[in-house]
């Protein structure tokens, strides 16, 4: 998996001028999935639900550093429990630390192939750790592939395949590019100097009838002249183009060593670069930073070049790769096993996929604060409930660039309610800590209950492993029921 990755990065996603030639390879090789999302718009969040199967307002970890609860089971450890060799090389994000992790191998995975970012920082020289940390380093004094974390990650990678493909095993390889700083030597660095990514129609959103704090968030974007403006991100662009290279080196070691090996590729979000008048990721569910790329090869099962066209989400990949290794799927995961869409990709499994924000970091200010968003997206509608704020509601088969709010339009009132009852389903079905009356409450909702104490009665936790005691009820001290 890469990080800030938006589908339109990528030749295979319809941009021609991307070179991605090993990724585009993948997706001719297996099923490329044209609607699928994350959980979270925002790294750690977005790691959180696919490495656990469970929501991060399940998991604990609802914004950047906030570590997984510690009664949460991660994909290495249940993999490792059913005897799997699991290694994990690249980003994590999901200790409770800062940005880089503390260099402490979790539970779950094999500590010699363990490689999150503080380990590569440790190898580093302080001059080392100041030139990593500078784009300016592409090009003064410029920078080779093997000092690059992605370039040592990939490594790790190669290694782990080379020694153990004759193992039943499970191989995380978590890339930070092209996240910024966007470090990658020439030609990468150098490939798209003079292009210029193409603008959409939302690059000139005025969000005017957008919520209030997108207003705040975009600032003096909203009245910059969007005719003269020009997006130029050519060290992002390129160091996509090296993650692409290095995302090849583990192809070529895969197919050397494990042919037959299921492969999935994602990314944990995307960037605005100007779209709504907004930079970055975060308190927001349009598209750009929501839909994230997802290609899956598995050699025998799924057929090569195809197009699956439903939405499916990161909570579904645990599902998935538990049963396509015939292993019990516990019945807390939220997501759907999506392997019958892999032998069939016009198979749809999921009749609509969520989302959610609650805050960008727990120890940022500066991205927001605290935006408690939920979300819901049918395949064509898409309803986003911001409690702080006003909601949205968009039709992306008329609107795909998500110009028009719709949520007060008379005529899409009963769209816009059903996909509400549903959001407020799966809020109380997953024991979301924040749901309560005034999520049903909105100024739209005609039909919405009077506010109650109890709201729906929902108190008691769900079941969350089968092998674990049962809960004891509060009122008889007996076995809930």
């Amino acid at each position: 998996m890469t990080d800030t990755q938006r589908t339109d990065m990528l030749g295979c996603y319809g941009n021609s001028d991307m070179k991605t030639p090993c990724i585009d390879s993948l997706a001719e090789e297996g099923v490329r999935f044209g609607q699928a999302y994350t959980c979270q718009p925002v790294c750690g969040p977005a790691r959180s639900a696919i490495f656990s199967g469970v929501y991060p307002h399940s998991n604990g970890s609802w914004a950047n550093s906030m570590p997984l609860a510690d009664n949460v089971k991660t994909m290495g450890q249940r993999f490792r429990d059913s005897g799997y060799h699991t290694a994990y090389t690249g980003k994590w994000h999901l200790d409770g630390g800062d940005y880089f992790g503390d260099g402490r191998c979790p539970d779950g995975w094999d500590p010699e192939y363990w490689y999150d970012m503080r380990c590569y920082l440790e190898e580093l020289t302080p001059e080392e750790r100041l030139r990593s940390r500078s784009t300016r380093t592409n090009r003064d004094p410029g920078v080779e592939e093997d000092f690059t974390f992605g370039h040592r990650c990939s490594n790790r990678a190669i290694d782990f395949l080379g020694r153990h493909h004759d193992e039943d095993f499970l191989l995380v390889v978590s890339y930070d590019e092209p996240h910024d700083p966007y470090l990658c030597p020439k030609p990468f660095s150098e490939m798209y100097r003079d292009y210029r990514f193409p603008r959409k129609s939302n690059i000139w959103d005025t969000l005017e009838d957008k919520p209030d704090h997108q207003r705040a968030w975009a600032g003096d974007r909203l009245a910059a002249d969007k005719d003269a403006l020009s997006i130029t991100p050519a060290d992002f662009l390129g160091c996509n183009s090296f993650v692409d290279y290095e995302i090849g080196r583990v192809l070529e070691a895969i197919d050397r060593f494990a042919p037959d090996a299921l492969v999935i590729y994602t990314s944990d979000h995307g960037a605005f670069l100007e779209s709504h008048s907004l930079n970055g990721k975060g308190a927001a569910m349009y598209d750009e930073i929501t839909r994230v790329p997802f290609i899956v090869r598995w050699p025998g099962v799924t057929p090569g070049g195809t197009v699956c066209p439903h939405p499916v989400s990161h909570i579904d990949i645990l599902p998935t790769l538990m049963e396509a290794a015939h292993l019990p799927v516990p019945g807390m995961l939220e997501g759907s096993s999506i392997l019958r869409t892999l032998e069939s990709p016009k198979a749809r499994v999921n009749d609509a996929v969520f989302m959610e924000f609650g805050r960008y970091g727990i120890g940022h200010d500066g991205f927001g604060g605290f935006q408690p968003i939920r979300c819901v997206f049918d395949g064509r509608y898409k309803l986003v409930v911001n409690l702080l704020t006003t909601d949205e509601l968009y039709d992306l088969h008329t609107d795909p660039d998500e110009m028009k709010n719709l949520i007060d339009s008379a005529s899409h009132s009963s769209i816009r309610d059903r996909l509400h009852d549903k959001l407020l389903d799966w809020m109380n079905n997953t024991r979301d800590p924040f749901r309560g009356y005034y999520w049903e409450r909105r100024p739209w909702r005609n039909d919405a209950r009077r506010a109650t104490w109890n709201y729906t009665g929902m108190a008691r936790r769900r079941v969350r492993e089968e092998d674990e005691p049962r809960q004891l009820d509060y009122l008889t001290g007996l076995e809930m029921t």
